[in-house]
């Protein structure tokens, strides 16, 4: 692995997905692989687990960790190609983005999309260009499209119940994606990346669910059932992960809903006893009630501690390959 961008950038995403187990057993198994080694960890949006997280796994491989909030603490970026510098932006990625692979072994961005062009949003740009310019691996700690390290700790999160004594040996999982309302525009990247690692995955029955109007990106989308009745979608469904998105047709919009799509327990009483799993953070009682939050089948305190191992796995697969 020479960057971890997308599913597309793992050879081998069992061997991944049991090596971030594998750390879980046991934390500190490669504690001085990355002895020596520096990983700057840079943020253009804010971050709780993720930050965290990270910092932590790269602390289990004897790393070395700095972390630069860029919206806060840095120059405004510029990272149009050609740009006459005459504005608000300071410094231009083609300058910044080497330094700052001069400084480290491995480079982790986190940006966020401005929900406003999405031709700019889904060309990748600003991540793109430090993939460009900086010359060490990088690492997606979020893009403007996609979260693969939160993909991976979900897909990590339900191999360990698909894979626990209770669950029926030989049966395939039914995963449900379901929309759920927010307060304001989110953008669509846990939602297409969960689908993207789900299909790479390959191991699931995998249904989509969400109000017309909702409708993800086919590139992400494609081998997932699509369907608007939330009821019908969670039908004997095992697992269901609850995410707010907004339009991406009409792009950072939120068309009108009538429909209450907030996932409560009388909404999983046709599930098969599902597994309740949402990214954090969670809008308590606007995207699911606090019943299922606090519930027995909640997975979503599992799933944030699992971010540690999925950010070790990956960290040090690149390591290895670096």
């Amino acid at each position: 692995m020479k960057q971890f961008i997308s599913v597309n950038d793992v050879a081998d995403l069992d061997a991944l997905m049991q090596e971030a187990l594998a750390y879980k057993a046991d934390p500190l198994k490669d504690a001085a692989l990355g002895t020596g080694k520096k990983i700057g960890l840079l943020f253009l949006n804010p971050s709780l687990r993720t930050r965290i997280s990270t910092q932590l796994a790269a602390k289990n491989l004897g790393m070395e960790t700095i972390v630069f909030n860029v919206d806060k603490e840095g120059w405004a970026l510029e990272f149009v190609e050609g740009a006459v510098m005459n504005g608000t932006t300071v410094e231009h990625i083609r300058d910044a983005a080497p330094v700052l692979g001069s400084y480290f072994d491995i480079l982790c961005i986190r940006t966020f999309p401005s929900l406003q062009n999405r031709e700019a949003d889904y060309a990748e740009t600003i991540i793109s260009q430090f993939i460009k310019y900086t010359g060490v691996p990088v690492i997606s700690l979020e893009s403007a499209t996609l979260h693969p390290l939160q993909s991976l700790t979900d897909i990590i999160t339900m191999m360990e119940v698909v894979g626990s004594r209770e669950w029926p040996v030989g049966k395939k999982p039914s995963i449900v994606l379901t929309w759920a309302p927010h307060i304001k525009p989110l953008p669509q990247c846990v939602a297409n990346s969960f689908a993207q690692w789900v299909n790479a995955w390959g191991e699931a029955d995998f249904v989509i669910t969400h109000p017309e109007g909702y409708e993800l990106d086919e590139q992400f989308t494609n081998g997932a059932i699509i369907l608007h009745d939330q009821s019908e979608a969670l039908k004997d469904a095992d697992f269901v992960y609850v995410k707010n998105w907004s339009s991406f047709n009409e792009y950072g919009s939120m068309p009108e809903v009538k429909e209450n799509w907030m996932l409560t327990e009388e909404k999983l009483k046709n599930s098969n006893a599902a597994k309740v799993m949402h990214c954090l953070p969670v809008r308590r009682n606007v995207e699911l009630s606090d019943e299922v939050l606090d519930g027995d089948n909640s997975l979503v305190t599992q799933q944030g501690a699992n971010r540690v191992w999925a950010a070790q796995a990956v960290i040090a697969e690149i390591i290895k390959n670096n």
